[in-house]
């Protein structure tokens, strides 16, 4: 059953003229402006970002049925979990785990919808029906002019996911040890002082352990390695791989560059001396 006719789950004709191999920016992050349209972070950020693996696990559910697939190879399956695997901790256990949150702009939470929405529709649908769907689809290097990958091939992309997911979950913690170390100060400042728990939501420090002795943004530069790896386990041809790859990076690296900016100018050059911006050797 479709929810939207020909659109969720994707016609072959609809899929194949997705507006998202036209998106190369898509808003990100959070706004610190005072605004009536901010959202709260927390919220925020769930809403925008759990539609994502939601419509890629309908898609997944319902557009194999309607191409007469009765069984999708185990290659689809495992890549349908990673991406879920990174949105129930990017969407889900992120936001819970944050020591404080930032609200969002809706603006900002509306482009993110949009992103997601379409990404998860492309690469479920390539999943679930216009992709590789058997074996011998996975394993013919005729394929290769729309994904699917050799065994070894796709055993090399897991480790490189895997990698950049637990990196990203290493720096995400170090970035959130930050916060609740001022939290804890701020509740002894309080107790000793007989007065309400500061906030801090706007503390900010500079990060000096694991990847971020050497760069600024190596949770972004994580990020782009788990999608390196879903892209080269999909197969080099797999165009909603390669173009979700692309869409992190141009919408990491300019923030990633001002941010750096941001330091400097918050912390002086010498604090920020010999740090990337998020291209170890590079920028």
């Amino acid at each position: 059953m479709a929810i939207i006719e020909n659109w969720l789950p994707a016609s072959r004709e609809n899929y194949d003229g997705s507006p998202v191999w036209m998106i190369s920016w898509y808003g990100m992050g959070k706004t610190s402006v005072q605004s009536p349209l901010n959202i709260p972070g927390r919220i925020a950020w769930l809403t925008m970002e759990v539609p994502g693996f939601v419509t890629l696990l309908y898609i997944m559910n319902t557009l194999p049925a309607q191409h007469g697939i009765e069984d999708l190879p185990w290659q689809n399956k495992t890549l349908a979990g990673l991406f879920c695997l990174h949105y129930v901790y990017r969407a889900v256990l992120f936001p819970v785990l944050q020591p404080s949150m930032s609200p969002i702009h809706a603006v900002v939470w509306s482009m993110a919808l949009v992103f997601q929405f379409f990404n998860a529709t492309c690469l479920g649908s390539w999943l679930a029906a216009y992709g590789p769907t058997t074996e011998a689809e996975w394993n013919s290097a005729a394929q290769l002019g729309n994904g699917g990958s050799s065994v070894l091939q796709f055993a090399t992309g897991l480790v490189v996911f895997y990698v950049g997911l637990t990196s990203n979950y290493f720096c995400d913690e170090e970035l959130r040890e930050i916060r609740r170390a001022e939290q804890r100060r701020q509740e002894r400042l309080a107790h000793e002082q007989g007065r309400p728990v500061g906030s801090i939501e706007k503390h900010y420090s500079v990060p000096n352990n694991g990847l971020f002795r050497y760069m600024l943004y190596p949770h972004y530069f994580s990020e782009w390695i788990e999608w390196l790896g879903f892209w080269i386990a999909a197969g080099v041809g797999c165009a909603p791989a390669r173009c979700f790859l692309v869409n992190e990076i141009f919408a990491m690296l300019p923030r990633a560059v001002s941010g750096k900016k941001w330091y400097i100018e918050k912390f002086g050059e010498d604090k920020i001396k010999g740090k990337y911006a998020i291209i170890p050797g590079v920028w």
